[in-house]
């Protein structure tokens, strides 16, 4: 049981459902490396540290293997889970942290997001706040025996997050840092790996190349493997290329590859010499391919994302998508890129930064420009595509036609489009950020802009802000206002939609300087309507009626009947929460009409939701929870989680009025959990109300009392003096009858908060709390 006094971090739900169950456990490592050859002591390193057959728990719960560049740090942990994986009944998770590419490393965050989701949390139930996600991570596999394989981890910081805790659990981290904090404080056992010996590296060699190269002699190899400073990935390259021709002498291929580097004379043991033998390696191997495969490669180090797909490197080389397919064949039968899925493609990070060096050094400054512009092209008009399927009554961003060699992709549902988008959504800020470095002012606030409406409908807020931002000081650059004020004002919502309202306030009102400037009645009213619900999630009832009566007439000026319907809608639940239940109960049903007219079901369903609420108000809770599911039906057919949560506080109390205590728990909780993920502390907290009112329901007060007193606690920090109120009446309520003091102390706050209010609501509430603390 919670207890009220002891609410910190988070409050846990009692029901869960059946979401989750019966998951299968999760089997995330890659394939085993194709040819793995010696290493035999460092295998026998990492035996020690098993668990019994028993299940007993691991000698040590983290093991680091670092090593240099190239060392085959990841082989020997990948090839070393798969002869172990048998030993952990209960799965391996396995996740690339890029600690060491060009771009930012996977924060701990998007990790654990990917580790609770194979564990089988539904996506949308995992908690945005890292210490939380870490947490239900390490319950989840308390008892459960797990290998963790955490891969090119940076930073002890980027690691401890992810680490189990349990004792029979282990995890296995490469970086090619010592990570001793890992040793000094979680007791982790640290193997170095270095070069593999001569010998070992011969035989690397021999098998690679296997019934290909039966005559290369063992003196030959030896010099051939001490070019590639005995590192496996650039040995297996080197033996692929040998492979590739078995009709040439190994001498020859030697001269060739000493003929790429000046320095091998100079080469030493040290980390210098080695990398300077892997990137010979990669030089040898790079000018071993078809003109047109080079140049594709290099080209690829153009790419400011970690995942690459055919259409984007179509667009990168200006070539066919079929093309592109077979120039990625060659590529990764060169071992110079790894396909990890279907259509998605990744560097290993040395040969990403070798790539971007090639295409500096044989590219010219105009070919990379026209390379860069194709491909944030190919973004701009797909994800205009996906915005066509994904919010298709929002204003189209004007763009030009395509550059020569760009195919965009289309659409042929709204699935589809949703599934690109979150698929590429890693790679928008990145190639936002590469058009603002560029000077690619056009292309960095279209794609920002377009992006805004083309993005996933169920991604939080808070993604969108720094390419929001980005966009902004691109288009200001650029001088275009109307766009200016668009992008202040999709900036100015989704700071409303994380609270953090000052930013939100003066955005909007920049935006509202600039149409008034250009004398744009209709944006003006647009930006009008976002005032209005800023002031409406604060309780400004006044103020925010105000705003959508100047916003209808706005549009009823430009003729606009879908926006006049949208304000409808905004201005019934103004009424509605002031208690004018006649006026609000008009404005709803004239908006339900005009949206079902035009075909605008997320604006139907919103309204829905307002029209539930009328209901219960009205006592009539069958027809207020038919119009709940309704609105709810049309969420889960857009895939859109922000309209989602926000619905499932409808449905919940719809439920509670109807006594269905156990579906309104599953409702408020689902609400809780997809709001935390979306950033929405506010909309969180109106979930754990709820939740409350429901224990208080079934006569359990305590637990009653912790949410009420955990939603009061995020509303007073967010300086929601209404809804801190109104949890306290619930939480004064819950311990009216074992703690009677305490409740008459909660009613006298609520007196308090509720000063500044004077609709019907207040007052009704402001009543009831004086006659309770005075009985």
């Amino acid at each position: 049981m919670v207890q009220a006094r002891n609410v910190s971090g988070g409050v846990h739900f009692h029901h869960h459902g059946d979401r989750g169950q019966g998951i299968s456990p999760p089997r995330q490592l890659p394939g085993d490396v194709r040819i793995f050859v010696n290493r035999v002591a460092e295998l026998e390193q990492l035996n020690t540290v098993l668990p019994g057959q028993d299940g007993e728990p691991v000698a040590v719960s983290i093991c680091v293997i670092a090593g240099t560049a190239g060392a085959g740090k990841t082989s020997l942990a990948l090839h070393w889970a798969h002869q172990a994986r048998e030993r952990f009944p209960d799965g391996q998770l396995h996740i690339n942290l890029r600690g060491y590419d060009p771009q930012e490393p996977v924060p701990a965050r998007e990790a654990l997001h990917r580790f609770l989701t194979a564990l089988g949390v539904p996506s949308d139930a995992v908690p945005n706040d890292i210490d939380t996600a870490a947490a239900l991570y390490r319950s989840l596999l308390a008892d459960r025996q797990v290998l963790v394989v955490l891969d090119n981890a940076s930073s002890v910081g980027q690691v401890r997050p992810l680490l189990p805790g349990g004792e029979r659990c282990l995890t296995i981290v490469t970086s090619r840092n010592r990570l001793s904090g890992l040793a000094i404080r979680d007791g982790a056992h640290r193997l170095t790996l270095g070069t593999l010996p001569e010998a070992e590296a011969v035989t690397l060699l021999r098998v690679v190349t296997a019934g290909l190269r039966p005559q290369d002699g063992e003196e030959s190899l030896s010099e051939l493997s001490r070019l590639c400073a005995r590192l496996p990935l650039a040995l297996r390259i080197a033996a692929e290329r040998a492979a590739s021709h078995p009709h040439m002498r190994v001498e020859e291929l030697i001269a060739d590859l000493r003929d790429e580097s000046a320095l091998w004379d100079a080469l030493s043991s040290g980390d210098e010499g080695e990398a300077e033998a892997v990137r010979t390696v990669f030089a040898w191997s790079y000018r071993a391919l078809p003109a047109e495969a080079s140049r594709v490669f290099r080209l690829l180090g153009l790419h400011p994302g970690s995942s690459l797909g055919t259409g984007a490197v179509s667009a990168l080389a200006g070539i066919s998508m079929r093309r592109a397919r077979q120039m990625l064949d060659v590529l990764a039968g060169a071992h110079l890129i790894e396909q990890t899925a279907p259509d998605r493609y990744e560097f290993h990070d040395l040969l990403r930064v070798y790539a971007a060096d090639k295409v500096r050094e044989e590219e010219s400054g105009d070919s990379r420009g026209e390379a860069l512009g194709r491909l944030l092209d190919w973004y701009l008009h797909t994800a205009d595509a996906a915005q066509g399927w994904i919010e298709p009554s929002e204003q189209h961003v004007p763009l030009r036609q395509c550059g020569d060699g760009v195919e965009p992709l289309s659409f042929a549902t709204y699935d589809q489009a949703v599934e690109w988008s979150e698929q590429e959504k890693a790679n928008i800020l990145p190639a936002v950020s590469a058009a603002e470095t560029a000077g690619m002012d056009g292309h960095a606030w279209r794609l920002a802009a377009v992006w805004r409406y083309g993005q996933s409908p169920s991604a939080p807020a808070a993604e969108w802000l720094p390419i929001g931002k980005i966009g902004l000081r691109a288009v200001r650059r650029a001088g275009d206002r109307v766009w200016e004020a668009r992008l202040l004002d999709g900036l100015g919502i989704s700071y409303r939609r994380i609270n953090q309202s000052v930013q939100s306030l003066s955005h909007h009102e920049e935006a509202l300087r600039i149409w008034q400037e250009l004398g744009d009645r209709h944006g003006e009213a647009v930006t009008l309507n976002s005032l209005g619900l800023l002031h409406l999630r604060s309780r400004r009832l006044s103020e925010a009626e105000s705003m959508f009566r100047e916003a209808l007439a706005g549009f009823r000026e430009t003729a606009d009947a879908g926006w006049q319907a949208v304000v409808l809608s905004n201005r019934g639940r103004a009424r509605r929460d002031a208690g004018l239940l006649a006026e609000a109960a008009d404005d709803v049903r004239n908006a339900i009409v005009a949206h079902r007219e035009q075909g605008d079901s997320a604006s139907v369903g919103d309204a829905l939701s307002i029209l539930s609420a009328l209901h219960l108000d009205r006592h009539e809770p069958e027809e207020g929870l038919r119009a709940a599911q309704e609105a709810l039906d049309i969420a889960l057919e857009l895939r859109d989680h922000t309209l989602e949560g926000y619905w499932l506080l409808a449905l919940g109390a719809a439920q509670l009025a109807l006594g269905q205590a156990g579906a309104a728990l599953e409702s408020y909780q689902r609400s809780a959990v997809l709001h935390r993920r979306l950033g929405d502390r506010s909309r969180e907290a109106l979930a754990w109300h709820g939740t409350g009112e429901v224990y208080t329901r079934l006569a359990r007060y305590e637990e009653a009392a912790a949410f009420h007193q955990q939603a009061a606690a995020v509303h007073r920090e967010l300086g929601d003096a209404w809804n801190e109120a109104v949890a306290l009446d619930g939480l004064a309520t819950s311990l009216e009858t074992d703690r009677p003091e305490q409740a008459r102390q909660h009613w006298g706050d609520v007196l308090r908060l509720v000063a500044a209010f004077d609709d019907p609501r207040a007052v009704e509430l402001r009543s009831r709390a004086e006659r309770k603390r005075r009985a």
